[in-house]
């Protein structure tokens, strides 16, 4: 399978590959917490967030936002220099001075006055060991001025967007409270494409009353940006998980399996572009917190079936893309 050998190791194409050609060496993620609410929460469309959403919303991992930017820039940095030096020299390679992208995680980081964000996202891309700046936010938060600032912070260094369509369907986008059209996310890809921004979209595989076909109709949604010359840089494919606290944790409903999970996750990349970067294969929530599926929780494990099932059916990214191009 000569295709494999687009991407290294790897049937498809990793963030760690794509970073590796970037930037010549391997480069970390500190995530950053900038102290943002989301209009999801606060009441300007609802409260609560997400159903899906646990109260660290999408920042259950990321620093105190009671620290200054660089500080919490510099406590990550402690924290995955330690590690990497310890398996160097366990390994025996050389010291090199290491790489990291500022990673604006938690809640939605383009929400708040503009003078604000350009302080906390300037201090973070100017710092000298971050080769580019990451901000998660949704398609609703991307005014004139935001895009402004952010078409300035790209002339400094890379700026990735982070966008959670999570579905293509507007009825599952309603049962989980987006709170915005497709129409609105479609805005957000055109002004970023514009001024050169990378976009990278969150997918939720396993959203309540999906099917394996709905999900594939997402993939091939995104894929249609390719045929409208505003192609997406990058995609996370999540699993959905159930966390306490959420209001998702009050509905049944049924839970995908590990080999329900493969299945549907390679079915996707095989429909992808062969130069779409794949950020996320499943993810893993905080293990206190989380109530299903638990086999989720040991990602080593879940990560190794993956590719021993991409080996076995002798498939890769893109395989399928001409075929699945667009829906209908």
């Amino acid at each position: 399978m000569t295709e494999q050998l687009l991407w290294g190791d790897k049937p498809y194409y990793s963030l760690n590959y794509y970073l590796q050609k970037e930037f010549g060496q391997k480069v970390y993620k500190l995530s950053l917490n900038g102290g943002m609410s989301c209009p999801n929460r606060d009441g300007t469309l609802g409260r609560g967030g997400c159903i899906f959403c646990s109260l660290g919303g999408s920042g259950d991992f990321a620093a105190s936002p009671k620290l200054s930017i660089t500080k919490q820039l510099e406590e990550s940095k402690k924290l995955v220099e330690a590690k990497m030096k310890n398996k160097k020299s366990s390994s025996g390679e050389a010291d090199t001075k290491e790489k990291y992208i500022a990673y604006f995680q938690a809640y939605t980081n383009t929400y708040g006055e503009i003078s604000y964000l350009r302080k906390i996202f300037t201090e973070a891309i100017s710092h000298p060991d971050i080769v580019a700046l990451s901000i998660a936010t949704r398609p609703d938060c991307l005014g004139d001025d935001v895009i402004a600032l952010l078409a300035d912070l790209n002339r400094i260094k890379p700026v990735w967007v982070e966008l959670g369509l999570q579905t293509y369907h507007e009825k599952t986008a309603e049962f989980i409270r987006r709170g915005y059209s497709l129409s609105c996310f479609e805005d957000a890809v055109k002004n970023l494409h514009q001024i050169n921004i990378s976009v990278i979209v969150h997918v939720i595989l396993g959203l309540p009353g999906e099917s394996f076909t709905d999900m594939l109709e997402t993939i091939s949604y995104i894929n249609s940006f390719h045929e409208k010359g505003m192609p997406i840089q990058g995609i996370k494919l999540q699993l959905l998980h159930v966390l306490k606290g959420t209001e998702l944790a009050n509905y049944s409903f049924h839970v995908l399996s590990l080999e329900e999970y493969i299945d549907i996750l390679i079915a996707c990349i095989e429909r992808l572009p062969k130069d779409m970067v794949i950020h996320r294969l499943t993810g893993d929530g905080p293990k206190n917190l989380l109530i299903a599926p638990l086999w989720s929780s040991n990602k080593k494990l879940v990560l190794n079936r993956i590719h021993q099932e991409f080996k076995i059916r002798d498939t890769w990214q893109s395989k399928n893309f001409k075929t699945y191009f667009t829906k209908g």
